[in-house]
């Protein structure tokens, strides 16, 4: 018995000296190398390869520690020196406080908080997304150094397409288009994970900060009307799951080479998608060669049991998750059910090992196995570059960018500082930072009210809020029309907040909320000169009466601009920043709340009248569309005659093709294969010429249409965009490279990629190339 005690009281002491106790300043790890101890534990030799290292782990444990970890907040191993960590932690737009593995409650009180995705995918600009993911990255980085962590796992992006305009989470996202969506999760895991802007240049494989894209897949629902996230299955067509849903997911996984994906509370065609082996393990392991960890949205094993009644008891549902390839569970039903699980024989050990196995590969490849992190690969970065004045420069920047500019009659804006005395601000947007920061957000470094922003730029500036709230249920109209009848110049800051689109609410409506059009038209009818209108919203809104009303002379739209979003708008509509963002959505009419946003069809049904979504397929009415934006100077775009007009994929000898019931000749991607693909690509060379009178940056976006799309294709393609900056009167040549495979092809009703032959036109602004593809 002494024997017993005296080796437990040895084990608590190894324990003790293997891991780190957290304290203020310290973050949390494992294996340190300073205790002898350490040499005898195979897992800690970092010589090692990780896969050798994490097999001797798992085989170190027993049945009730491998079951501990398989939840997000995994509780500590003391006989084996391993820490507690938290798997949830999230930085959507900056480093947030939403999950459990970040605390801001030290030195660090805050950190850069960028716009909200949706502003930020309207700069189309792929270096600003590198550029922001590398800061967020740092900036984890820093707050772990500091003992402010428990985790460096990040659930972010959210690569969902923003299929419907009323979908609260919409925000969230890079819009509605796949390949722009995939650009933009490449570009952010890249940056978030330490790897370089065009990849490939992890150092051993070694992560800065694990980045996981969610919500896999077909998810863009969330509260409407009587229906959840929770219970929806969502019905789509192998067609629309090819060329829209799966595209960005795939690129996140083979391109960005991201560390985590997150299965989706809904379910796909009657299977929820963590319990759904083909899509987990078939197609993002085995046919897309994902190799990091697979988190569930939070409770979404128990939502499988309790909502879509998939398992018939919690050990089935549980079995389902871990046997389609879910590795952890956030939540507690895996630790609940687990163990009853394996006994009844419903689920073996070797899925739990396959699973812990995926898990601690990653907590290795963060360096947390190796050591004081601070004395490794990423330990150099510290508490100090968290909210470093060229991060929170980058946040202005991006919101500068972001911000579209909808209307300019008569060239309203920009305002003169010098001529403008007095200035009116209404809105009950004006004066709230906090509004600004939209949803996953964090403590800012630091924020500004627009309010304040523009009082620096008028000698008087008066203030009436309107709207009592978002909603606007009441609003002091004679008072706001008293202030504006008096100023120069009218700005008002309307639109959305939280309150009215977020996680778990969706818009039942497009329109502004309650009385916010009254207040406008009343405000504008009463003004000296035509009024300027923000509007801050992530989800599109029908400003038709905005649009075609000439007393309203200007339109901003500034998303959730974030921290800096103040300074942005300020210096926008004083003219020291000329606005060039676009649209990353098409903005709907009131009338398309009559298309149930359960339907997830893609496509339009002319039997039916349905009008299919997204500017690809969308065949009706529009507010504004995808890709619009305008400038306080002018572009013109032309295309350089070096662009081929005959794309002759006859002469890929491999190729083999078939005819359609129209006579139409088509090959299949995967006939051409990968080498041809590539020999196949060819280059669009298009000229930009600034013919305006002001400085100007802004995204140029290359698209190609059919005259007449067949078979399901789309309407109109987003193939390429690039960000140039351009000096009044500068021009520019800019070359776009093309694959024929990826840009040129759509999928058939069984999912299948093609390519058919015919006419198209690449398309940059009112500039049009025909190409004619041979097969």
């Amino acid at each position: 018995m002494k024997l017993h005690i005296s080796t437990l009281i040895t084990t608590i002491l190894i324990s003790l000296s293997l891991v780190s106790i957290v304290q203020s300043t310290q973050p949390p790890f494992s294996c340190d190398s300073s205790n002898p101890q350490t040499k005898s534990l195979k897992f800690c030799q970092t010589g090692l390869p990780i896969s050798v290292r994490v097999l001797d782990l798992v085989s170190r444990l027993t049945l009730d520690e491998k079951i501990s970890q398989l939840v997000n907040s995994a509780p500590a191993i003391p006989r084996l020196g391993i820490p507690a960590y938290e798997w949830w932690s999230e930085s959507l737009h900056g480093v947030g406080s939403a999950g459990k593995g970040i605390f801001f409650n030290g030195s660090i009180a805050g950190a850069t908080s960028f716009p909200q995705v949706i502003l930020t995918a309207a700069t189309f600009d792929e270096n600003l997304w590198y550029r922001i993911g590398q800061v967020i990255g740092v900036e984890a980085r820093g707050v772990y150094n500091a003992g402010q962590a428990i985790g460096m796992t990040f659930w972010a992006p959210n690569i969902n397409i923003f299929r419907d305009p009323r979908w609260g989470r919409g925000q969230e996202t890079p819009g509605e288009d796949p390949i722009m969506t995939g650009k933009y999760a490449i570009r952010y895991v890249r940056g978030v994970q330490g790897d370089s802007f065009n990849g490939g240049q992890l150092k051993k494989g070694h992560l800065q900060a694990s980045a996981c894209c969610k919500h896999f897949t077909a998810y863009d629902l969330d509260q409407w009307k009587n229906l959840d996230r929770f219970s929806f299955n969502a019905i789509v067509t192998p067609q629309d799951m090819a060329d829209t849903f799966q595209p960005p997911f795939q690129d996140c996984i083979q391109k960005a080479q991201a560390s985590g994906i997150m299965c989706s509370y809904n379910s796909v065609n009657g299977i929820p998608s963590c319990a759904n082996y083909n899509l987990l393990t078939k197609t993002a392991r085995q046919q897309w060669g994902f190799h990091g960890y697979i988190t569930s949205d939070c409770d979404a094993v128990q939502v499988m049991h309790d909502n879509h009644r998939y398992g018939n008891t919690p050990e089935d549902s549980t079995a389902f998750a871990l046997k389609a390839g879910m590795d952890i569970d956030c939540g507690d039903y895996l630790k609940k059910y687990t163990k009853s699980a394996v006994m009844k024989k419903k689920v073996s050990q070797v899925h739990i090992d396959r699973a812990l196995h995926n898990l601690f590969s990653i907590r290795m490849r963060l360096g947390l196995f190796n050591g004081d992190p601070r004395k490794q690969l990423y330990g150099n970065i510290s508490p100090s570059q968290v909210c470093a004045p060229q991060h929170q420069q980058l946040a202005l920047e991006a919101a500068r960018n972001g911000i579209v500019l909808l209307k300019n009659t008569g060239k309203l804006l920009p305002l003169s500082k010098a001529k403008t005395n007095s200035l009116a601000v209404i809105g009950h947007n004006a004066n709230n930072a906090y509004i600004l920061r939209g949803n996953y957000d964090g403590p800012p470094c630091k924020y500004i009210e627009i309010l304040k922003a523009l009082v620096g730029y008028a000698k008087s500036v008066q203030y009436q809020q309107g709207c009592n709230a978002a909603n606007c249920t009441s609003a002091n109209i004679d008072q706001a029309v008293n202030i504006a009848r008096n100023a120069d110049y009218v700005v008002l800051i309307m639109g959305l907040d939280q309150t009215q689109e977020r996680e778990q609410f969706d818009r039942d409506d497009l329109v502004l909320p309650g009385q916010q059009e009254n207040l406008i038209n009343s405000v504008a009818k009463a003004a000296k000169k035509p009024v300027i209108l923000v509007i801050l919203s992530g989800g599109p809104v029908d400003i038709s009466f905005a649009k075609y009303n000439p007393k309203i002379g200007s339109i901003l739209w500034a998303g959730y601009p974030g921290e800096a979003g103040g300074i942005a708008l300020a210096e926008i509509i004083f003219g020291e920043h000329n606005p060039g963002g676009k649209l990353p959505v098409t903005w709907y009419p009131q009338a398309f709340v009559k298309i149930p946003m359960t339907d997830m069809r893609m496509r339009p049904d002319p039997k039916t009248g349905y009008p299919g979504r997204t500017y690809r397929f969308y065949k009706g009415p529009k507010v504004y569309e995808f890709g619009y934006g305008l400038s306080y100077t002018t572009y013109s775009y032309g295309f350089h005659s070096a662009t081929p007009n005959t794309i002759q994929l006859n002469q890929l000898l491999s190729v083999k093709t078939v005819e359609n019931s129209d006579s139409i000749r088509y090959t299949f991607v995967d006939e051409i294969g990968s080498d041809n693909c590539e020999k196949a690509k060819f280059s669009a060379h298009v000229s930009v010429e600034n013919s305006g009178e002001m400085d100007g940056k802004h995204p140029v976006l290359l698209f190609v249409k059919q005259d007449k799309a067949r078979n399901g294709s789309p309407i109109k393609q987003l193939v390429g965009f690039q960000s140039v900056s351009l000096k009044a009167g500068e021009n520019s040549q800019l070359v776009f490279e093309i694959s024929p495979c990826e840009h040129l092809s759509s999928a058939n009703e069984d999912g299948l990629m093609m390519i058919e032959e015919g006419s198209r036109y690449l398309v940059v602004g009112d500039a049009e190339h025909p190409i004619n593809i041979m097969i």
